[in-house]
């Protein structure tokens, strides 16, 4: 699996950790930076990359996750969440086949970081259950909203 990352500078040493860890965990990751103090140009970069299948899935840090989420949102097939406990991290894969994972550097510590990262990237969305039809209200709503 090609996870794309990338930060801004108050998140660059949890990211270079969470990439050190998915390196050694066998996943490819292509590194959209962190030099970049605003982040919605780093999260830009990540978004287009998932969006356009260039990369499986995406990981983004910032301070608190949130910032980097709404940019990320922006993009269309880019859908981002912020998730610091498991049942939401399940839940963004498993009730909403999220593809993108923002981390706040400034509200979550690296070992658990490291923990939830690898949890949600093991988890893989099943098309045709109970939320198919909420899912496919979201993707109406982007092609509706947010044309490419």
């Amino acid at each position: 699996m090609k996870i794309a990352i990338g930060c801004d500078p108050n998140a660059m040493s949890l990211k270079n950790t969470l990439k050190d860890t998915l390196l050694d965990n066998g996943y490819e990751v292509v590194d959209f930076g962190s030099e970049d103090p605003i982040y919605g140009n780093t999260a830009l970069k990540v978004a287009v990359a998932v969006s356009d299948k260039q990369c499986d899935r995406g990981i983004l840090f910032c301070g608190t996750g949130l910032g980097m989420s709404l940019a990320a949102n922006k993009v269309p097939g880019a859908y981002a969440v912020v998730c610091s406990d498991k049942y939401s991290l399940e839940r963004s894969i498993l009730s909403n086949n999220a593809n993108i994972l923002a981390i706040g550097a400034q509200v979550m510590g690296a070992e658990l970081a490291k923990t939830n990262v690898l949890d949600w990237l093991r988890l893989e969305y099943v098309h045709g259950g109970r939320s198919e039809s909420k899912i496919n209200r979201i993707y109406a709503i982007e092609s509706e909203y947010m044309k490419k």
